[in-house]
């Protein structure tokens, strides 16, 4: 099992603006060319299940995900129900800082194929935190990673 963490740095925006931008899940296929669909049903008040459609190499890989929603603590973790990945859980946080906001992400993969996860799941990880870091962009805008613990070209603000 692989984990990445991830963090961004918003300038000009209050944690919770970008909380509530990242939460709408619905739009991320607009940010990013690698998630082609996201279909999300509504559980209860602060969790709801989604169904993700992402590219992934020359393929698609699905699973269904449960998401928890925290406004108050501007936090969303999500644990992955059934899919393509044998394991897919993980966080996002909001938190104020000097002229702007920081997103933090990590999560915990498993491709599920023993045999090959030194080989895909160093792929799987890039993969991920490149597409993180657009569809933050994407989202809310200009976004600087400035801490990554997986080796990928992420760029600047942009």
């Amino acid at each position: 099992m692989r984990t990445v963490s991830l963090r961004l740095h918003v300038p000009d925006k209050p944690a919770s603006e970008v909380y509530a931008t990242l939460a709408d899940f619905g739009r991320y296929p607009e940010f990013c060319q690698a998630v082609r669909s996201v279909a999300v049903t509504e559980v209860s008040e602060h969790v709801t299940e989604s169904a993700w459609e992402v590219t992934f190499r020359a393929g698609l890989l699905r699973w269904t995900e449960e998401d928890t929603l925290d406004p108050g603590a501007l936090t969303i973790t999500f644990h992955q129900l059934e899919g393509d990945i044998a394991v897919f859980d993980g966080s996002w946080q909001c938190v104020d800082v000097a002229q702007g906001s920081e997103v933090i992400f990590s999560a915990a993969l498993d491709m599920g194929i023993p045999s090959l996860a030194d080989a895909l799941e160093p792929i799987a990880a890039r993969t991920l935190i490149a597409n993180i870091v657009s569809i933050v962009r994407g989202l809310v805008g200009s976004a600087e990673a400035i801490a990554c613990d997986t080796e990928v070209t992420v760029g600047s603000a942009s």
